[in-house]
């Protein structure tokens, strides 16, 4: 989602929920305490040099359970955001609190802002000698000889 989106979908909301992929919410008294945009500058295994930018939301949950945060409000710190860090409308990645700090995608189904599961990757793959997809066998392409046999091919 780009933070565009965000804003949009952020206008009719009474109340503001996050969804973890486990399908557990975030608390309701949550604080955004950081909104900003984090360009990475990098060079993958492949020897490429890489841009990458989004912008980042962070969600924090203390003991201060009367605290909620309404759209409104959340909109006016994403504009003030806007404003002073000349922010670019691009896509959201949600920092909050696990094990260690995770960070999520983010999608909105409607009612709930979905935190969505993100993945490392290589994004040299050609240059690694991994395989972009596996290739397909035919079984009648494989040999006869029985398998598991001490000359064997498949053991």
């Amino acid at each position: 989602m780009k933070l565009s989106e965000l804003k949009t979908n952020l206008k009719p909301l009474q109340q503001i929920a996050f969804q973890l992929p486990n399908g557990s919410l975030v608390p309701s008294h949550f604080h955004v305490t950081e909104v900003g945009q984090i360009d990475k500058k990098f060079i993958d295994c492949g020897g490429t040099l890489r841009n990458e930018s989004v912008i980042s939301l962070q969600l924090w949950s203390a003991n201060d359970y009367n605290h909620r945060l309404h759209p409104e409000k959340l909109i006016h710190i994403i504009e003030l955001s806007e404003a002073k860090l000349g922010l670019e409308n691009l896509d959201i990645e949600v920092e909050y609190q696990g094990e260690s700090i995770q960070k999520y995608g983010l999608e909105f189904d409607g009612t709930h802002f979905l935190l969505t599961t993100k993945q490392t990757d290589c994004l040299a793959k050609d240059n690694c000698g991994i395989p972009v997809k596996k290739p397909k066998l035919k079984l009648a392409d494989l040999s006869n000889e029985p398998c598991c046999s001490p000359d064997g091919n498949c053991c």
